[in-house]
């Protein structure tokens, strides 16, 4: 059963994690209700899975990174001191153990094309589709750190639109094997008179020879339940966001105010229109840090305890890794906005203009550092559960976005407070539900509500897939 307001959008909520001791919060690790530090044990994995299937989240999105943040004094010390996403596990491997925990909870998992061949992917989120009952989600990022570079064997990083290039060729070849290789019909019954499991004409090589891969043969996995799985994506370039407006079932963006995540959000659904596609299909979720507590006071309260545990050497590690500049050039007390390098200034120029309250600041280290040791950039809301959901209502109005991917300050606390006391909040509004409408549902049923486990028809995907019946593919060449 659900609730529901009239006019009112059910929204999605997401939790956004990550397999490392401190995923945006360099530091907190240290905090008396953090467990960063069991970031290694399923157990850790598996208690907060089912904690936020109780509280009926839609997902948990898992981001990762192949390499350390190092440009911050051109050194990985800051990051390993402080454990800035310093070490990080692999997310793929720990999934199978959190779908045999729950039921209906989706996983998302951040994966990149730009090291990987697409043969090896497909088959991992074919495996993981089966294992989890069509419960996996890929977030599709091409890779931004020069460190992942260089310990992949390259000298540099891939030029960064021709890495979307890499990946719409990718995104291709995946559709051919997820959707194209096997016939929807090409598993037998078990009462088949020749005793076959498949029908080898029913399964076919894609082909596929293109400018970036070459891959012959057939996908080795038989169809999963959604086939292809839910695509995230959250890519925020020109190039990024003409890449979500084609594939993207679901884009993560993030911002600090609605007013400019608007903008993105109308970007992406424009373009998603002219390419054929319904632009309301494709689901916004935006980045959101919430500490809520009982009263306001009672949060601002927490938020200055939280902070107490940051670390601003991580903090600028994180900076160094997000933006690729390294602020260990400047003294400690100049305000990087007048400083020598034009792409610095430009970015701390908009960068600053857009963060709430913050006329007057002199931008320099501690400031950037005190912004950033507690949930990393974008947006922040610090209330009682009427402010926090007040907030997030006006986020959906102005911004048009469909829910909120949640970072924490402290595992699992942050979203104990959420589950605890903004969740009934919200479903006293009527604009999160009660329940799953379907137990055990694939998360593309789960984040569309369309009561379908595969691709829409108007996602370029789907024009690869091979129905029963049909004797070839509709792409064949």
């Amino acid at each position: 059963m659900t609730s529901s307001a009239p006019g009112k959008r059910q929204l999605i909520l997401s939790a956004f994690v990550h397999q490392t001791p401190a995923h945006l919060n360099p530091g907190l690790f240290n905090h008396p209700n953090d467990q960063g530090r069991q970031y290694k044990d399923i157990k850790h994995w598996i208690k907060l899975a089912q904690k936020l299937e109780a509280a009926k989240f839609h997902c948990i999105f898992f981001a990762d990174v192949l390499a350390g943040y190092d440009v911050y004094k051109q050194s990985l010390q800051p990051a390993i001191e402080s454990g800035a996403q310093f070490p990080s596990n692999d997310p793929l491997l720990s999934i199978s153990a959190l779908a045999a925990a729950t039921e209906t909870i989706g996983f998302g998992v951040t994966s990149s094309t730009t090291y990987e061949q697409p043969y090896s992917l497909a088959r991992k989120f074919s495996t993981l589709d089966h294992l989890t009952g069509g419960r996996i989600a890929w977030n599709v990022v091409t890779s931004y750190l020069e460190s992942a570079a260089r310990n992949f064997g390259l000298d540099t990083q891939i030029e960064h639109d021709e890495r979307y290039n890499i990946a719409e060729e990718y995104m291709n070849v995946t559709y051919k094997l997820w959707e194209g290789s096997w016939r929807d019909d090409a598993v037998l019954p078990p009462n088949d008179p020749q005793s076959r499991y498949a029908d080898p004409a029913r399964v076919r090589e894609i082909g596929h020879q293109g400018k970036y891969y070459s891959v012959p043969g057939a996908h080795i996995c038989e169809p999963s339940p959604q086939r292809t799985p839910f695509i995230f994506q959250a890519g925020t370039s020109r190039a990024g966001k003409v890449f979500a407006a084609k594939h993207a079932e679901a884009v993560f963006l993030g911002g600090s105010t609605p007013e400019l995540v608007r903008k993105q959000v109308d970007d992406i659904r424009a373009q998603a229109e002219k390419l054929g596609r319904d632009s309301r299909s494709v689901k916004v979720i935006a980045a959101t840090l919430v500490i809520v507590a009982e009263t306001d006071e009672a949060a601002g309260a927490k938020f200055q305890d939280l902070h107490k545990y940051g670390n601003g050497e991580g903090a600028l590690a994180l900076f160094g890794g997000f933006t690729g500049y390294d602020l260990d050039k400047y003294s400690d007390d100049q305000d990087v906005r007048f400083g020598s390098e034009p792409a610095v200034q430009t970015f701390a120029n908009n960068w600053a203009s857009t963060v709430p309250g913050s006329e007057g600041l002199k931008w320099n280290k501690k400031t950037i550092a005190d912004y950033l040791m507690v949930g990393g950039m974008g947006n922040k809301i610090i209330g009682s559960p009427k402010t926090v959901a007040d907030e997030l209502e006006r986020w959906v109005e102005v911004a048009d976005v469909d829910g909120f991917n949640f970072k924490f300050a402290t595992i699992p606390g942050t979203f104990d407070d959420i589950v605890e006391l903004l969740v009934p909040e919200l479903r006293r509004r009527g604009i999160f539900w009660d329940d799953y409408p379907v137990k055990g549902a694939t998360i593309r049923e789960t984040l569309t509500g369309a009561g379908n486990s595969r691709l829409p028809a108007d996602h370029p995907g789907s024009q690869y897939t091979w129905g029963a019946g049909e004797d070839v593919p509709k792409y064949a060449e």
